[in-house]
């Protein structure tokens, strides 16, 4: 990519040297959480409306797919679970989950899978309350994503209380950042081996 992106690129890089690329994933921080509330607002924790239903998107690469908010959340999430699927590991059948009515939740944040604007991926493996259960390389790959998206996608890792597999989206309806980024994509979308998922390692 242009030189803003490898420059943080090779921070990373530096980064993932100095932890050791083969050390096996740290012990569970925590253990899982087992309390539930109930979320009773009609807008998700991020601000976004609470959906009855949300439309179903295919997951490229995989044959995974979402049911996640139309327009741009749905651009960014997918791209979240595109690059998950090239460069962590491969979607499996079952493995990712979006948009339900479940308004039992352990952890606000998950509140916004009600609003489609939050994905999922192997919610059972990385379950809320348990941290440090990615590898170091796996790890860099999702701080790299995270970076690339300009700070409009949560990781759920980084929560007080965390859920590995949980990403959302961070800004409220109409931020600006939001339909940059969303704009952005669909550019790499539509100019295939450019950039975007699949296109540039994390390491490079």
């Amino acid at each position: 990519m242009k030189t803003p992106e490898l420059s943080r690129r090779g921070i990373l890089g530096i980064a993932l040297a100095a932890s050791g690329a083969l050390a096996f994933p740290a012990a569970a921080l925590a253990a899982p959480a087992t309390g539930s509330t109930t979320w009773k607002g009609s807008t998700s924790a991020n601000g976004w409306p609470v959906l009855n239903t949300a439309p179903t998107f295919r997951i490229e690469g995989s044959s995974e797919s979402a049911n996640l908010a139309d327009g741009d959340p749905a651009t960014v999430l997918l791209y979240v679970a595109r690059r998950f699927n090239y460069e962590v590991d491969s979607l499996r059948p079952g493995d990712v989950t979006a948009h339900n009515s479940n308004r039992s939740i352990a952890q606000p944040y998950e509140s916004n899978y009600l609003s489609g604007t939050a994905i999922a991926i192997r919610p059972l493996l990385y379950p809320v309350g348990a941290g440090g259960m990615f590898y170091p390389n796996e790890l860099a790959v999702i701080k790299d994503i995270l970076a690339e998206l300009n700070g409009i996608v949560a990781w759920g890792g980084n929560a007080a209380t965390p859920k590995e597999s949980h990403f959302d989206i961070a800004v409220r309806p109409g931020d600006a950042r939001l339909k940059a980024t969303a704009a952005k994509i669909r550019g790499w979308d539509e100019q295939p081996g450019g950039e975007g998922a699949g296109i540039v390692s994390a390491f490079s």
